[in-house]
């Protein structure tokens, strides 16, 4: 568990630019104090102590505004940027090397029991706002755009924005596939609009079809002329 600590660390360090020691980082950052409460209740989650582990978890909750349910399971590197309402569920799988921005949500969709949580990938992005609501899996390298609600699975390397989430290419090209960890993708600004797109391209349409009608109006009056 300590290493896995120390992995976490390091992500706050690489990640954060604002963070000037580990001192600082252990001391100051509420995300990293939420996965510790987290790894001390999922120990005594496995030997099915489930009292003890609620109770170490909503302590942590308490403390941080982070709320990680003792049974999810977590790797490793994990960096939750300031972290208030961020919401873990008990079936959440997430890989090692992730991001997740404040308010963020990994939840289920109803009252079954079993998987109902995400499945998240290595190295994946899940930005300020968003929901990730389901038992599927989104691929490693990939990112959720900021307030997006994401219903459906995501392939590896994708881009996901919008109300439902939908799935969009970056700079209009495929997200390159990303093999080394150093090169994870922060930037939650300059992301496809995917409804844009779409309401440019009925513009688009609009216009054909209104030069269409000029030119078929002016040709009726010609031959009454």
């Amino acid at each position: 568990m300590w290493e896995t600590i120390k992995e976490d660390i390091k992500a706050i360090r690489y990640r954060d630019p604002a963070v000037n020691s580990w001192v600082e980082a252990v001391l100051c950052y509420p995300g990293l104090h939420a996965l510790f409460f987290y790894r001390i209740s999922h120990f005594f989650y496995g030997l099915r102590l489930y009292l003890i582990a609620r109770l170490i978890s909503n302590f942590g909750r308490f403390l941080t505004g982070i709320e990680i349910h003792p049974g999810a399971k977590i790797g490793k590197g994990i960096f939750i940027d300031h972290g208030m309402a961020v919401i873990i569920g008990e079936t959440t799988e997430i890989g090692d090397n992730v991001t997740i921005y404040q308010g963020a949500t990994l939840g289920g969709t109803g009252k079954e029991k079993g998987k109902r949580h995400p499945t998240i990938g290595n190295n994946v992005v899940i930005s300020s706002g968003a929901k990730v609501l389901g038992p599927f899996t989104v691929g490693d390298y990939s990112k959720i755009g900021a307030g997006s609600v994401v219903l459906k699975e995501v392939p590896p390397n994708c881009t996901v924005v919008g109300v439902p989430g939908r799935i969009v290419v970056k700079d209009n090209k495929r997200l390159k596939c990303v093999k080394d960890k150093d090169e994870i993708d922060l930037d939650q600004v300059r992301l496809p609009d995917p409804v844009y797109q779409e309401i440019e391209c009925l513009k688009e349409r609009i216009q054909i079809l209104e030069n269409y009608i000029y030119k078929m109006e002016g040709e009726v009056k010609n031959e009454v002329v």
